[in-house]
């Protein structure tokens, strides 16, 4: 039986020392069914840090607690040092930014125009101001392109500009989703599967943006399936399984952990025969002084019917992962 308790208020802690995020005995529930298990995750300044684990572990979930998209049942999740609210304007306004598992561009907006949305947190000027278009907007709108111009030269998308979002490849639709985001000028970036459907050179660019970002001083929190792209990529990684954490450690130490190994590649089927099959039993050897030794003889022996429709149990068994 598992039994949870709600975590302890997080005591105050120095800002030059305490974790960027700090994610404290996370836990989510939809009815019956508990998708994240008291989960507890730190992000630092300057980390990059990986989040692995099987389809259906509460990834995604997790990451929708950090950013606002859901509020959890139990737990807390700071950024330095400060309870983030549960809604994701104010998460992004604090500080947080993230891309998502399957591409939210807007498609008929150009890639300029998509960079700009990302600014909105970032500018001051308000409604009236824009109706307008008085000599603060004109400024402030001044300084978003130059600002989103830089973004889309970072990721290699400003030639790009004025073409529909639509109308990118794959690989450079994902790299503007970065750009968007880094828009809000964000202290930790969370990238949900950023290398998704992408071929191996479109994997080692964004290999490299990545790097690029952490670069920038802007920490990142990433999930991914492809095991090589965050064992050269990440400080630390964390495995899910199931909704709890299961190991945190460096690439080495989670490689070699004999549980990540068991999650990812099935534990053995409890029951099954373990070690060589017994060899058929054999009668006495024949002497060579009298030759080979005869046969017996073996009267035919009728096969019972067997029912094509029946199962073995061993057929019958369930991949319970």
């Amino acid at each position: 039986m598992t039994t949870t308790s709600t975590p302890a208020p997080i005591p105050a802690q120095n800002p030059d020392t305490a974790p960027l995020l700090q994610a404290s005995g996370v836990i989510m529930r939809f009815g019956g069914l508990t998708a994240v298990r008291n989960v507890s995750l730190t992000v630092n300044s300057g980390e990059i840090v990986g989040l692995i684990g099987p389809n259906g572990a509460g990834k995604t979930t997790f990451f929708n607690c950090l950013t606002g998209l859901y509020v959890p049942t139990e737990g807390t999740v700071s950024y330095r040092g400060t309870v983030l609210p549960a809604k994701p304007h104010l998460v992004t306004k604090a500080g947080l930014a993230r891309t998502f598992q399957n591409i939210r561009l807007f498609a008929n907006m150009t890639v300029l125009e998509n960079v700009l949305v990302g600014r909105h947190t970032r500018t001051r000027e308000g409604l009236l101001s824009a109706l307008l278009r008085g000599p603060g907007y004109h400024k402030a709108e001044a300084q978003s392109r130059a600002r989103a111009m830089e973004l889309l030269e970072f990721t290699g998308l400003a030639d790009k500009a004025e073409q529909l979002a639509r109308n990118l490849p794959y690989g450079e639709q994902r790299k503007l989703e970065i750009a968007r985001a880094l828009a809000s000028e964000p202290g930790l970036l969370l990238l949900d599967e950023p290398t998704a459907g992408m071929n191996p050179q479109e994997t080692r660019a964004t290999e490299e943006l990545v790097f690029a970002v952490r670069d920038q001083g802007i920490a990142v929190l990433v999930i991914e399936h492809d095991m090589r792209f965050i064992f050269n990529l990440c400080d630390r990684v964390a495995v899910l399984v199931q909704g709890q954490m299961l190991v945190e450690g460096t690439s080495d130490v989670v490689q070699r952990d004999e549980r990540v190994i068991a999650a990812y590649l099935g534990e053995p089927i409890a029951g099954e025969a373990e070690g060589p099959a017994p060899e058929p039993a054999q009668g006495p050897a024949a002497d060579p002084a009298q030759g080979p030794a005869a046969e017996p003889a073996q009267d035919p022996v009728a096969q019972p019917a067997q029912d094509p429709s029946a199962a073995t149990d061993d057929e019958q068994q369930e991949n319970d992962r």
